[in-house]
């Protein structure tokens, strides 16, 4: 990949050279490097006959398929900036993403179009275009999955300011380029701002530009290229592509010329019959899908020896699922190590040596690192646990709208920006990472990186709870489930889980739900009245050792 082009060029190049080729695969329909210029090209169009000018946020609030694909290159094209975001965000989630963003515009999915209606009047969004997610798809597959109710559908209302992608698209088709060329753009300009949880109750935004995504995507897609080369490659999407997992190391692959295999949700006989039918060679997931996978009872129906690649992050693989894989497969699973902030991957396992079990991969070529005391950011020595913190000119170096989380995660040492990870590694003589511990109060479930004081939050604002602690259990199969200790209020009585949990469901996207819930007469604080978090986490550790 060219660093100094846009994404938009790049896309460009490499359909002109892989024309015919398989772009994308949604559903079992294949879309050609060809159709989906000649489709991005034409909703660009749209999106200037409605009014997008360069620079202008759109959302993009839609489940993995081609109609994402579709929306991201076309935004780009028409000089926008992308904001994607997870389908199943609350109202709360949407309207805080889109006034902190400033969007103007969003596509959605036919059945969170209520959503997006209901923070309209909340939010400065005028242009709203609706898709469904089998309006890409032959006419015979749109036919049998409403007749069997495979396909979910939601009440949609057209006017003056909202619009079916499809049509739009259909509306400004100009022969096989589409209509619109790409206004002049470097690759300095904002690409896109993604949304990153951690310690604080709303998300932060990350600033992508082109060359930051072009470079870091051009790394981590290519890690593989000694299986096979890049423009071969087939891949298993598993990831969401809101997400930097999915975004460089699935949806880049559009980028250099190899085939995305999408589905709306993950479906493990249907990711299985797709990696038969269309001989991938490369799936992402996170450690999570992989159990998952294992303890599939209908794996063995499936064919999958054509995948080389198996590659797992969003948080560490246990070493007795990498051991069973290889029983199994005979192949490895390659484990990596990223974040938002640092545009994909820090470390990733080589494809050409045999990696240590327990390692998360060798930092790659673009990024610096140091292990230092949290302290005192001063070097440890070697094999010597230290938080994790990174440096690159393929990284951001702020949050938009954050100049207080800006100060705390990114600190300049010896002239340079360098982004604290709040993860303590080590490494050793090698130069192999190894994930400890978390310095932050956050939880890994389900490879989604959840803040316990959001939850906490969200707890608090209930009439009868005067205290919350929300902490990580460890769990074989999610990572981390969520648990939450609660204290009531001393003249509240006859309130349960049950309804806490149901409370939580009014503010909180689904994957942050607490899993249990315990209620207290007090919780463990300071002399200084903070609330000792780390306290209760070591006690639930203690309890599911005995």
């Amino acid at each position: 990949m060219n660093a100094n082009q846009t994404i938009s060029e790049q896309f460009i190049s490499v359909a002109q050279r892989r024309h015919g080729h398989t772009g994308v695969i949604y559903l079992g329909t294949r879309y050609t490097y060809g159709r989906i210029r000649e489709m991005a090209g034409s909703f660009a169009a749209a999106l200037f006959d409605k009014g997008l000018t360069p620079g202008q946020r759109v959302i993009i609030y839609v489940p993995n398929s081609i109609q994402w694909v579709i929306a991201w290159l076309g935004i780009q094209q028409a000089g926008g900036v992308c904001v994607p975001i997870t389908p199943i965000y609350t109202p709360s989630d949407l309207e805080y993403i889109a006034n902190d963003s400033d969007a103007e515009a969003v596509v959605c999915a036919d059945t969170n179009f209520g959503y997006v209606k209901k923070v309209l009047p909340e939010t400065k969004i005028k242009t709203v275009v609706i898709t469904r997610m089998t309006e890409m798809l032959p006419a015979w597959k749109r036919f049998f999955g409403y007749l069997f109710d495979i396909v979910p559908r939601g009440k949609t209302g057209l006017d003056e300011n909202t619009f079916e992608m499809g049509k739009l698209i259909r509306a400004h088709t100009n022969g096989s380029n589409g209509s619109a060329a790409p206004p002049a753009g470097t690759g300095s300009d904002l690409a896109e701002i993604l949304y990153t949880g951690g310690t604080t109750k709303h998300p932060k935004g990350v600033p992508i530009t082109h060359d930051l995504f072009l470079a870091s995507a051009d790394e981590q897609i290519r890690v593989s290229e000694a299986l096979f080369p890049a423009d071969d490659n087939v891949i298993m999407a598993n990831a969401p592509l809101f997400h930097i997992l999915g975004q460089t190391c699935s949806l880049a692959t559009l980028l250099v010329g190899g085939s995305l295999i999408l589905q709306p949700k993950v479906n493990l006989d249907a990711t299985f019959e797709s990696i038969q039918r269309f001989k991938a060679r490369t799936m992402i997931g996170v450690p999570t899908l992989y159990r998952m996978i294992l303890e599939h009872d209908r794996l063995d129906q499936y064919d999958m020896r054509s995948v080389d690649y198996w590659y797992s992050a969003g948080d560490v693989l246990p070493v007795e699922v990498g051991k069973r894989w290889q029983e199994k497969f005979g192949k490895p699973i390659y484990q990596g190590y990223g974040a938002t902030e640092t545009c994909g991957g820090v470390a990733m396992c080589p494809t050409d040596i045999d990696n240590p079990p327990k390692s998360i991969g060798r930092i790659v070529p673009s990024k610096a690192v140091r292990i230092v005391d949290p302290a005192f950011l001063e070097p440890v020595e070697l094999d010597k646990p230290g938080e994790l913190i990174v440096s690159s000119p393929h990284m951001v170096k702020a949050y938009i709208n954050k100049p207080e989380e800006t100060a705390i995660a990114f600190v300049e040492l010896d002239g340079k920006i360098w982004y604290r990870t709040a993860d303590v590694v080590s490494m050793d003589a090698d130069g192999n990472l190894y994930f400890l511990d978390r310095t932050v109060d956050t939880i890994k479930h389900k490879g989604y990186l959840v803040s316990a004081s959001e939850i906490e939050a969200v707890l608090q604002e209930h009439h009868a709870v005067v205290a919350s602690c929300v902490v990580g259990i460890p769990d074989e199969k999610v990572g981390e489930r969520i648990k939450a200790f609660v204290v009531l209020k001393e003249d509240i009585k006859g309130i349960t889980g049950y309804e806490l949990t149901k409370w939580c469901r009014e503010s909180l996207v689904s994957y942050k739900i607490p899993q249990y819930i315990e209620f207290r007469d007090m919780l463990p604080k300071s002399k200084v009245g903070k609330l000792l978090r780390r306290e209760i986490r070591d006690e639930e550790k203690r309890m599911a050792e005995q």
